[in-house]
């Protein structure tokens, strides 16, 4: 699951004065005990590789812990809070949190460019680069999962509609395709958790923003939260809930996931992650389903993004950097290790070499003989701007969950709530609105 789904108010809370002080050192790359902190799935996967990665290491003794997503993010706060202490030596951290650490606790993450980070500089997905090494000199960690944005369709629905989906090249035609399935299946376009009941609510908003290269805070860290971007997307959204498309997905994951099985939405405009969770949920709706990239938003833009990522990094307190980094390397940077996770728990490798292997571009009977890798590895390919979380994005959630609530229960206007949003983030972090 991708980390950038769900906030945390652990680390916006947090003074930034630790200053990870707790000094490590590099080690030998080929003996000491290293821990690694993780979450269910992905823990799973890393423990799977431990007898693998001991014969090439014999020396090196693996200890893989769940700590649990959210769970893990407050764990990491409190350790570089409390200067490195209690760490980890390998960090599990989304692209959500990777930029809020680096920059409240400077040291808190160990520079892996000397261990070696950038002979794999190129290896990875455009963009990634980009995230992990934001400077071009130091490199903070190492990419790891890699979500592309993706549109996860009831074909079924559709063709009762009399609708061609595939043929969908805007979310405008996607809206008036939306009020034929209405009217003639009774089933919404999509749905949206209305009051914001988890962070989850703005993830389609973020979609939209991304499919034209924005975002909530431009690479200066400039304040974007109202850009013309912006005010398109939730737009968009406040046109959709209009026209009576959008269903309420108040309280989060679990009505998301009653959704599904009750068939409420025909549209899920989820990352590529979640095509395991439908196949999952609903198996018996195998050759109901498709998958494509989103339509544009605006004719002739962008069809595909990297809407979150997630990456494994190296504690700055830790006393077995080297054997930390030597772990990290062969998760990530080797084909065979990657594609095993992929068969394990379908977890998308920012690794392109990792997409040679035939699992990726098998026909998926369940998504009516779609070559499902073969759609999200096109958006891996596509151009990807880099993306600027900095450390006050989950104030900027907060505000903007807030805005689009406003907009879908009371009918606010787009630009006025996301013009005050902007307003009042900048009041709280200082930062400047780019206008």
């Amino acid at each position: 699951m991708g980390a950038a789904t769900l906030g945390s108010v652990g680390l916006a809370a947090c003074s930034g004065s630790g200053g990870g002080g707790d000094a490590g050192a590099a080690g030998d790359p080929r003996k000491g005990r290293i821990t690694v902190w993780s979450w269910q799935g992905p823990a799973a996967e890393l423990k799977a590789l431990i007898p693998e990665f001991n014969k090439a290491y014999p020396d090196i003794q693996v200890t893989v812990e769940d700590i649990g997503n959210p769970a893990i993010w407050d764990k990491i706060t409190a350790g570089m809070a409390a200067g490195g202490r209690g760490l980890a030596d390998v960090l599990h951290i989304g692209v959500d949190y990777l930029p809020g650490y680096a920059e409240r606790f400077p040291g808190g993450l160990a520079d892996l460019a000397p261990l070696g980070a950038n002979t794999h500089k190129d290896a990875f997905a455009p963009g990634l680069w980009g995230t992990v090494c934001p400077d071009g000199k130091r490199v903070n960690a190492l990419p790891w999962e890699a979500n592309s944005a993706g549109f996860y369709y009831r074909a079924d629905l559709f063709e009762r509609a009399g609708v061609d989906v595939e043929a969908l090249q805007t979310w405008d035609e996607t809206i008036e395709a939306g009020k034929k399935l209405k009217e003639r299946t009774g089933v919404h376009l999509l749905g949206i958790d209305k009051p914001a009941s988890q962070p989850d609510a703005a993830n389609f908003f973020q979609m939209l923003l991304q499919l034209q290269g924005a975002f909530y805070f431009d690479l200066e860290g400039r304040i974007t939260l109202d850009s013309p971007a912006a005010v398109r997307a939730m737009t968009l959204i406040k046109t959709m809930n209009d026209a009576g498309l959008v269903s309420d997905l108040a309280g989060g994951w679990n009505a998301l996931m009653s959704s599904l099985k009750r068939g409420t939405a025909a549209v899920l405009p989820w990352p590529t992650w979640f095509g395991g969770v439908i196949e999952e949920q609903v198996p018996a709706e195998a050759g109901k389903w498709k998958v494509r990239l989103p339509p544009a938003v605006r004719r002739g833009g962008p069809t595909a993004a990297t809407v979150n990522s997630t990456h494994l990094a190296v504690a700055g307190s830790s006393k077995h950097q080297a054997a930390a980094w030597s772990f990290i390397e062969f998760a990530l940077t080797r084909p065979a290790s990657q594609v095993r996770i992929y068969r394990g728990k379908g977890i998308a490798p920012a690794l392109m070499k990792a997409y040679d292997d035939a699992v990726f571009h098998k026909p998926s009977a369940f998504f009516s003989g779609g070559r499902k890798g073969e759609t999200f590895l096109a958006a891996l390919k596509a151009p990807s701007p880099a993306v600027n979380y900095t450390s006050d994005y989950a104030r900027a959630l907060k505000l903007v969950t807030d805005a689009q609530s406003k907009v879908l229960l009371k009918g606010a206007d787009p630009a006025k709530v996301l013009r005050g949003a902007a307003d009042e983030l900048a009041r709280q972090t200082g930062r400047k609105a780019a206008r």
